[in-house]
């Protein structure tokens, strides 16, 4: 009987060492035991939703403490409303203490379709900006590297999108950001810069598989 694209016999299979002839099912099957090489696949680590509309939890921050061992992270979050004015925003935590000091760096353009683009940079916030604030429902991405690595700095890119206010148009923001430490950074928030209640968020956090 053929199994994983051998007859009769079929090989040890592992991840970066697979031999044979696939079908979709040895393939699925090969998948679903992480034993088929694709590299670059997004592994889905959690997954948090906030639903707070009349904001009566006084939720603040969504946190992600358990990271594991990729050196390339991706974070999603949308439909992200806030209590008040307020940039969707990151911290990072160093073996364990979250990082709240002076330190972070980032540089970003927004652009607002009934108007024109904007330049925001700091060279020293307590927090990492990810874009305009979210009044409304705000919509975005980041891609997170080194978090694992202490030899290295951690840094992110990112990009957002949303509807501006009054509905006049749409409104976006990309750029990037760092923490200039070299660290190992175990946990992430997911928070407002100023402090505001989230009122609506869905916050996803995938690894993404390495090359090697």
């Amino acid at each position: 009987m053929s199994k994983f694209g051998y007859i009769p016999e079929a090989p040890e299979q592992s991840f970066g060492n697979n031999k044979g002839i696939f079908k979709p099912k040895d393939i699925y099957d090969l998948t679903r035991a992480d034993k088929y090489t694709n590299y670059g696949q997004l592994e889905l680590i959690e997954t948090q939703n906030i639903d707070d509309s009349d904001f009566s939890e006084e939720i603040s921050a969504v946190n992600f403490t358990s990271l594991g061992s990729y050196n390339v992270h991706f974070l999603t979050f949308n439909n992200l409303v806030l209590q008040g004015y307020g940039y969707p925003s990151l911290r990072f935590y160093e073996s364990g203490v979250l990082e709240t000091g002076s330190v972070y760096t980032y540089a970003y353009k927004d652009g607002i379709s009934s108007n024109s683009f904007n330049n925001l940079q700091s060279t020293g916030d307590d927090m990492l900006r990810m874009g305009k604030n979210a009044y409304q429902n705000l919509n975005g991405y980041a891609y997170l590297y080194n978090l694992s690595d202490s030899t290295k700095y951690s840094f992110t890119t990112f990009h957002s999108s949303m509807v501006e206010g009054n509905n006049l148009g749409s409104q976006m923001s990309y750029g990037s950001g760092l923490l200039p430490q070299l660290s190992i950074v175990d946990g992430i928030r997911f928070l407002s810069d100023p402090a505001q209640y989230i009122g609506k968020v869905n916050v996803s956090l995938y690894g993404i598989k390495e090359y090697e």
